[in-house]
């Protein structure tokens, strides 16, 4: 068991399956959690980050030790609340100092139950998951630092882990709803869709709110589906073309009740945009494979290189399982890899308005690299319409 310390009085304890122990201080909530542990090297977007459902049962690294510095506010959450179960960070959430700040972050967590952990050596710990994988955790925050450690470790070893694990149920709508908000502009905000576009449907598996606002913007009139949505309800909309959202968990697992549906999509002959959750569920629903990755990819600098046109994409990911580009079947094109480790990050159908990418186009890194994609399934709803 290794134990490392990083404050004279810890009052958080991060405990790996392993027997690996990082003390640390606590902050936002108290209490006691358990999840997988990934790291993120994004220098921006912390909030963004928690409050993405893909982050369901993972408790996040931030590489980068500037977080809580520009505060919190509700024009940038992706979701009612956060989903990520925590957060380790480097240095103690400093005050605020931002034009938009609404709040700091530690009390924002802990009114939302949400444990943050400070004083880590991040870079130590982002080291142990590069090479040993994603290790399951628990972390405690104690504000009296009473720890039981035995307790701690094993509460980490019976955690399930998200390999074969259903998460887009938990983090779905319960039910349908329209959306009309666009992306946000100075000075007004969010500005709503008042003129008349596409049809689409999206399907929740957890989409971020950002992503439905790309739709919006580029001409969409979005009507949102929980995830269990059956291809009859799907069609019952008169859509004229169907959207797949992100989220969280083993695709494996979510496509047991989603491929059926997305496969009787695809026989309507519709155009179809999947992200990141979405695009490994229509790879299954095509005939492919995922796989889970090591560590996964985590961050707002990814490079991604289009297969068609050269070029290369600054990109914003967040996945730990990853389409199997060896299992593609006839018809099915790479469309983007990975410049990072090769993975596959995007494919087409041949000759059909159907396509997915394995990062998220609307968080804009770039800023506005693949913010074409919306553009393209625009695009395809109107060939269809005017064929």
């Amino acid at each position: 068991m290794t134990t490392v310390h990083s404050t004279a009085k810890p009052t958080a304890c991060l405990a790996l399956a392993d027997g690996t122990i990082f003390y640390g201080k606590g902050f936002g909530a108290t209490g006691t959690t358990t999840a997988e542990l990934c790291f993120n090297t994004a220098m921006t977007g912390y909030q963004e980050i928690m409050t993405d459902p893909s982050y369901a049962g993972q408790v996040v690294t931030f590489t980068f030790p500037h977080i809580g510095n520009t505060g919190v506010n509700a024009e940038d959450d992706e979701t009612a609340d956060p989903v990520a179960a925590g957060m380790v960070v480097k240095w103690d959430p400093t005050d605020p100092s931002n034009w938009r700040t609404e709040n700091e972050l530690s009390p924002w967590l802990s009114a939302r139950g949400r444990i943050g952990m400070g004083g880590i050596d991040t870079r130590r710990l982002t080291r142990a998951i590069r090479q040993q994988g994603a290790p399951h955790v628990a972390m405690s925050h104690d504000p009296e630092g009473n720890f039981d450690i035995a307790a701690l470790v094993q509460m980490a070893r019976n955690f399930k882990g998200l390999e074969g694990t259903d998460l887009a149920k938990d983090v779905t709508c319960t039910q349908s709803y329209v959306w009309d908000e666009m992306r946000w502009a100075w000075p007004d905000g969010f500005p709503k869709r008042e003129i008349k576009g596409f049809k689409v449907v999206a399907i929740d598996f957890g989409a971020k709110r950002n992503i439905l606002r790309c739709l919006a913007s580029a001409g969409c009139d979005v009507t949102v589906l929980p995830a269990s949505a059956s291809a009859e309800e799907v069609l019952a909309h008169a859509p004229d073309g169907v959207f797949l959202s992100n989220g969280p968990g083993d695709p494996a697992a979510t496509g047991e009740y989603a491929v059926p549906m997305i496969k009787g999509v695809l026989a309507a002959d519709l155009p179809v945009f999947g992200i990141c959750l979405g695009h490994q569920m229509l790879a299954l629903a095509l005939g492919a494979k995922t796989i889970k990755m090591n560590h996964g990819h985590h961050g707002a600098n990814h490079p991604v290189k289009d297969k068609d046109t050269g070029k290369v994409e600054i990109t914003s990911m967040n996945h730990g399982f990853a389409v199997d580009a060896q299992s593609l079947p006839a018809g099915v094109v790479e469309t983007h890899v990975s410049l990072f480790d090769g993975s596959n990050c995007g494919i087409k159908v041949s000759g059909k308005p159907v396509f997915s990418v394995q990062y998220h186009p609307e968080a804009s890194p770039g800023p506005m690299d693949s913010y074409y994609l919306f553009e393209r399934f625009a695009e395809a709803m109107k060939i269809r319409a005017t064929a």
